[in-house]
């Protein structure tokens, strides 16, 4: 029997119950049962902390004007799982997915039987999976391949990759991935193959540039370093997109060999991230922002202008995992923000909204309401920013932020459901 797209997220949110399980057996094993679909395509490989996403989109974008069919793997989603599935700048239909779904969980079955009793194949392994087996069955030309967590034993971490992107490095996830920059980025350069091009974003902390010129010297790849500025315009809000696109543009380099300016031109042009500086609303003026550490906040903040002009005040609706650092966060976004409504996203790791209200008090952040329910609290952010039509006639901003979970609740459908965690 066909499994339906919603028999297909039921699956795959029934793992979350195995939560994360490092190591890539796993998911070797899943690439034997599946005939290796990771082998059938070119990879890029794109790890870091912040970026990622966006500048896995960006270079999809240009390797498509350059007339290569381009499959791209995301992660999270906003809405739908298919999200993390593109193909030719469309996510994968509802239906395409749920058939890669099941070819990997008739896999998975098999997978398991090998195991020992107590292991499973995780969601973000089965997610990973099908998504390679559908990129391989569409017969993309190259992939973009963004990393869930690290890159050591991130289950991405199985594809041949001819190029390799790290976008920053910044104190996150320490409990997986180590105390330091140095241990953070170790983890993260684990991707680079033998003989490869290693792309660097501009900027790059000290700590992990240097662990990048020894891992490169130690496999024998050769490092390009991008530029902070893009060759072109770029449509995408936001003072960190250039940045982003500039990184893109070297990464498509490296693998293309050169660039045909007319497609870089289009692609940059053309290219938006969706959950970033997204704009839902006007009167007030209402963005989302899936910035989820204290350097995704002062981007934001920095862009923040760009957006909103001098509107005020400034509402932000806001929620943070609990493995964050919050108070960094708040402490970079405070300073913008001329009211705040703490709320909590469905991830059960988030922080309670009065803990994020009693630590917005100790550093002297402007006054805030708790509102439990997201689409309450930005409902309710959006009375306090006002409107044109109001008696002032004066109408503020609101912005969403702190998690891609929360911006994931504020867009879904409520029909929906519950999204996933992972």
């Amino acid at each position: 029997m066909t499994m339906t797209s919603e028999e297909a997220e039921r699956y795959l949110l029934s793992r979350e119950l195995f939560g994360m399980r490092f190591g890539l057996d796993r998911m070797r094993r899943l690439m034997t049962a599946l005939g290796h679909p990771e082998r059938r395509f070119d990879s890029i490989h794109v790890v870091g902390t912040n970026g990622k996403s966006s500048t896995t989109r960006m270079i999809s974008a240009i390797l498509r004007l350059h007339g290569l069919r381009a499959g791209v793997y995301l992660s999270p989603h906003l809405v739908s799982y298919g999200e993390r599935i593109r193909i030719d700048d469309a996510d994968l239909d509802a239906a395409a997915f749920a058939r890669a779904v099941q070819r990997t969980a008739r896999a998975a079955e098999l997978v398991e039987h090998s195991l020992a009793d107590d292991e499973l194949v995780t969601q973000f392994e089965l997610l990973t999976a099908a998504a390679y087996s559908e990129l391989g069955a569409r017969g993309v030309d190259v992939a973009v391949i963004e990393a869930g967590l690290g890159g050591r034993y991130d289950a991405t971490n199985v594809v041949p990759s001819k190029v390799q992107v790290l976008t920053s490095v910044g104190l996150e996830h320490t409990r997986w991935l180590g105390p330091t920059i140095t241990d953070i980025a170790t983890e993260k350069l684990a991707v680079v193959q033998e003989g490869a091009t290693l792309v660097l974003g501009h900027g790059l902390h000290p700590d992990a540039d240097a662990v990048a010129e020894a891992v490169a010297a130690q496999r024998g790849a050769r490092i390009v370093r991008a530029s902070g500025e893009p060759s072109v315009e770029v449509g995408a809000p936001g003072a960190f997109q250039p940045r982003n696109f500039a990184l893109a543009e070297a990464a498509a380099e490296a693998y293309l060999g050169h660039l045909d300016s007319n497609a870089v031109a289009a692609a940059g042009a053309a290219i938006r991230i969706p959950g970033r500086l997204e704009v839902i609303a006007e009167d007030p003026i209402t963005l989302i922002d899936g910035a989820h550490n204290a350097e995704g906040i002062a981007a934001l903040v920095e862009s923040l202008p760009e957006i909103i002009g001098d509107r005020h005040p400034v509402v932000a609706v806001l929620s943070i995992l609990d493995d964050k650092d919050a108070a960094a966060m708040l402490a970079t976004l405070l300073p913008a923000c001329d009211a705040l409504v703490l709320t909590s996203s469905q991830n059960p790791r988030a922080l309670p909204p009065p803990t994020l209200q009693s630590l917005a008090g100790q550093l002297g952040g402007p006054p805030s309401e708790v509102v439990a329910d997201p689409g309450a609290a930005l409902r309710r952010a959006r009375e306090l920013a006002g409107s044109a039509h109001g008696p002032d006639g004066r109408a503020g901003a609101v912005v969403a932020t702190g998690s891609i979970y929360l911006v994931g609740d504020l867009v879904r459908p409520a029909a929906q459901g519950r999204a996933s965690i992972l």
